[in-house]
């Protein structure tokens, strides 16, 4: 499954977070794939979308985060998925 994590650096955390990140923390373990990563402009946060099919493998990366930054995640599907789904709900 896709899973697109959004998330903002807490208050005062800027520097910790940057260490981690610079210091390659910001690999997520086995299981857990990065597919794309994107860093808002001003420095604040940003979105990573991941691919698992192991949701406790997700939750013990954001964890070990959680300290310096505020995650949210959503499972997420693709216009090719959401078509059909859409199709056989609204057409007709």
């Amino acid at each position: 499954m896709k899973v697109m994590s959004t998330y903002s650096i807490r208050a005062g955390c800027v520097p910790e977070a940057v260490q981690r990140f610079l210091g390659g923390k910001a690999t997520p373990p086995a299981g857990v794939k990065i597919l794309g990563r994107w860093h808002k402009t001003d420095a604040s946060g940003g979105y990573t979308l991941f691919e698992t099919d192991d949701p406790a493998k997700l939750f013990e990366f954001a964890a070990a985060w959680s300290d310096v930054l505020e995650n949210h995640s959503n499972v997420v599907i693709e216009d090719a998925e959401a078509g059909p789904a859409l199709q056989k709900v609204y057409g007709k």
